[in-house]
């Protein structure tokens, strides 16, 4: 790789944190947010799943609509609503318009990221955009891992602003470093919307938005819980628990170099293995949960595993639909956030009727049906499957 493409890598992957940041940062402040409004933190909490919501609708659609516009220019305008709408934040003291600000950027979101992803893969030979798009989700990663402790840190030492203002200025030095370094970059082949759209009429398309929808349920369907099953299960004190989500964070960014490489060289047989070998963790999970040093261990292993599973989910879409790959990527942020909102709500389902220990069953449940998919998926397009390889 050219090191011209390094640097619009690393570019690509700061965007990605920075963005994820402003989504995810938030989940560490909401009491500071409750206090800053006065208002409930279950009501705060709005600003975390309307975002999510806003996603998982816009995945699609926005992209579309995007996918003749120039990429440079679409990128700097999803970073420069991102960064006006983290003013806003700053400034505002009414709730209503704060939601207002988290809608916004929320449904400009899935063009960056399917931009920079296309770019990603582009930026290399073809052989090599597994390894390229993995590190894109390395800034994902780290949006999770840092954004969160970093803006929480910030609310209780200085102020709810501080939080904001760091998204801001993170979002700003991205869209600087874009303007400055990235060359136009038009769409040489603009497809018609109806073209793109065709791809929804391949079975091959469904099944993979099934199979990724069902892989993010199993993940986030128990670690939307991590904190709490440590808590009641395990029996560990805040701090550690602090560390040890910190720990399946950094084992997630392990994770993503580690799928980048796997699916370069042997996709189909990393994604028909992933389900089995998660299985098996969440099996072990559940038996050794009591445990401290052990549950430490198998969540450094978990991490990994879900590291490698989003780079999964967007290979499985991406390759499903490779001649509409905007639209496969919005349908790829789609999925999985459905898949995150349907296995967090059946998670909490599974804890209140059973019990804490018990919501990695929705993970492995998640898991035997995703098996299905995968499978139907590879069977019914085999000759796809074999140029994969």
């Amino acid at each position: 790789m050219s090191k011209k493409n390094t640097l619009l890598l690393f570019v690509l992957t700061l965007g990605a944190f920075g963005i994820i940041n402003t989504e995810m940062g938030v989940v560490g402040i909401l009491p500071y947010i409750a206090d800053h409004f006065h208002i409930s933190v279950s009501k705060a909490g709005r600003l975390v799943s309307l975002f999510a919501l806003t996603v998982s609708i816009a995945g699609p659609t926005m992209p579309l609509l995007f996918s003749g516009i120039n990429r440079k220019k679409a990128m700097l305008v999803v970073l420069g609503i991102f960064v006006v709408s983290n003013i806003v934040s700053i400034v505002t003291a009414n709730f209503t318009v704060a939601i207002i600000a988290r809608i916004v950027p929320a449904i400009f979101h899935p063009i960056y990221f399917s931009a920079a992803l296309t770019m990603a893969a582009n930026s290399v030979h073809k052989k090599d955009a597994s390894k390229a798009i993995s590190k894109v989700f390395i800034g994902v990663s780290a949006g999770m891992v840092l954004g969160v402790p970093i803006a929480s840190f910030l609310a209780s030492t200085i102020s709810f602003q501080a939080s904001m203002a760091f998204f801001a200025i993170v979002n700003a030095i991205v869209f600087i470093a874009t303007w400055a370094l990235f060359p136009s970059i038009p769409v040489k082949e603009k497809l018609s919307y109806g073209a793109q759209l065709r791809v929804l009429k391949k079975p091959i398309v469904w099944l993979s938005i099934i199979a990724v929808l069902l892989f993010n349920s199993a993940i986030f369907g128990v670690y939307s819980y991590l904190a709490e099953y440590l808590k009641t299960v395990t029996h560990i004190s805040g701090n550690i628990i602090s560390f040890i989500l910190v720990l399946f964070g950094g084992a997630n960014m392990i994770g993503n170099i580690v799928g980048g490489k796997l699916l370069a060289k042997k996709p189909i047989k990393t994604v028909f293995i992933f389900p089995f070998a998660l299985g098996v963790v969440y099996l072990l999970l559940f038996f050794i949960g009591q445990f401290t040093w052990l549950m430490a261990i198998m969540t450094l292993v978990w991490g990994i595993f879900a590291g490698i599973g989003a780079n999964i989910n967007q290979y499985w879409i991406s390759s499903a639909a490779p001649e509409a790959p905007d639209f496969a990527n919005g349908l790829f942020l789609s999925s999985v956030n459905l898949g995150t909102t349907i296995g967090t709500a059946v998670g909490g389902a599974f804890i209140s009727v059973l019990g804490t220990q018990y919501v990695v069953l929705v993970g492995i449940l998640s898991l035997v049906v995703s098996i299905i998919f995968v499978w139907l998926r590879n069977y019914m397009n085999r000759p796809i499957t074999q140029l994969a390889k």
